[in-house]
């Protein structure tokens, strides 16, 4: 018996180490023409619809959370000092109001106000007050333990402080919480506060009288024969001023002329208790006028400068990717990988000769049977 015939066929040439990791792989297939230009037309455009649909309006959304402070003040004023009932002119007055507002909910702030009203050496008036207002719309809303200095049973209804953003109504209903309604805020012109466009709104409070603010004071101050106590109440007539920058709806600044009158309850008596005329600080006014240039150039940003340039851009950028992905340059790319993927992959177990006709290997070394 032949060696050949003991041993079987000869092994197969194992030809490089590399050849036996797996298949070599194939070359990185570009991506098509205008690929990269559609996708970032279709990303401008989405962009365009977004910015003025969405992203604007959360923009323009109030803050949940905030701290806000506005002292109004008059140097010559004159009030009714109540601790020695005696009538006092050309002294300060200031009228300080503090917000705390936090997150109500993911619409809604809860705003705690207070009211101090003083003089150098007294306090003349204070006020109390928690109002949920609408992010969106800026007005009240009645919810969640509000009250008028302790009174729950109020109803707070229209803007607190703020305007909605982008508002342009000739009027709207301004809550005033020591008369507890909410007057008509009306446009007297447009403006100018500190370098911004603004609108100018009046508010006029007619002599009303104060809910709950009936107290005990001296006959004396109707009468000089008078003697002892008699029950009067506090009467308020009131003009407020704001100017209001339109885009964002921010106060920049606001004037209050107040005329407050003790009127007792059993006749038409009255005495002044407080004339003001309260006007916002230079520095208050600047500052919020900065605060709204700022706000109010993001706004027309995302709602009309950007849209208005990313739209053409992403559209221009879609048609030209389009006519590239079309064009006979691009066809013919196609068509060769095509024509290269259908010849790259030769049946497993053959390979083809020189004249390109595949050949079984393990003819080479026949059946594996000698002949003795």
């Amino acid at each position: 018996m032949s060696t050949a015939s003991q041993v079987g066929p000869a092994p197969r040439d194992p030809g490089p180490v590399g050849s036996q990791v797996g298949p070599a792989r194939r070359p990185r297939r570009s991506l098509p023409a205008g690929t990269v230009l559609v996708a970032a037309g279709t990303f401008l455009l989405t962009l365009a619809v977004m910015l003025p649909l969405y992203v604007h309006d959360q923009v323009a959304l109030l803050p949940a959370e905030a701290e806000y402070e506005l002292s109004l003040t008059d140097e010559e004023a004159s009030y009714l000092d109540t601790s020695t009932w005696t009538w006092v002119e050309d002294s300060e007055v200031e009228q300080h109001t503090a917000v705390d507002a936090t997150a109500s909910g993911s619409d809604w702030s809860a705003w705690e106000m207070t009211v101090d009203t003083s003089a150098p050496d007294r306090m003349v008036d204070h006020r109390s007050r928690r109002v949920i207002v609408d992010r969106s719309t800026a007005r009240a809303v009645n919810c969640c333990g509000e009250h008028v200095h302790g009174d729950r049973a109020v109803r707070q209804a229209g803007l607190v402080h703020h305007f909605p953003p982008g508002g342009g109504a000739d009027s709207y209903p301004f809550y005033d919480a020591e008369v507890r309604s909410a007057p008509s805020m009306e446009l007297q012109e447009e403006d100018e506060a500190a370098g911004v466009p603004v609108r100018r709104y009046t508010q006029a409070v007619e002599a009303t009288q104060v809910p709950g603010s009936a107290r005990d004071v001296p006959a004396a101050l109707f009468s000089p024969a008078g003697s002892g106590t008699v029950t009067a109440t506090r009467w308020l007539e009131l003009t407020r001023t704001l100017w209001v920058e339109p885009v964002s709806g921010t106060v920049v600044n606001m004037q209050e002329t107040r005329v407050e009158t003790l009127r007792s309850q059993d006749g038409d008596d009255a005495v002044p208790l407080l004339e003001a005329d309260l006007t916002l600080a230079d520095a208050q006014v600047e500052g919020y006028a900065e605060q709204a240039r700022v706000q109010s150039v993001l706004l027309r940003t995302l709602d009309t400068w950007a849209p208005w340039t990313l739209a053409p851009l992403g559209a221009l950028a879609l048609a030209a990717g389009l006519l590239r992905a079309r064009s006979p340059k691009a066809q013919q790319q196609r068509d060769t990988g095509a024509g290269k993927t259908a010849g790259s992959d030769p049946e497993e177990g053959t390979e083809a000769d020189p004249g390109g006709v595949p050949q079984d290997r393990s003819a080479e070394h026949g059946s594996g049977a000698a002949t003795p």
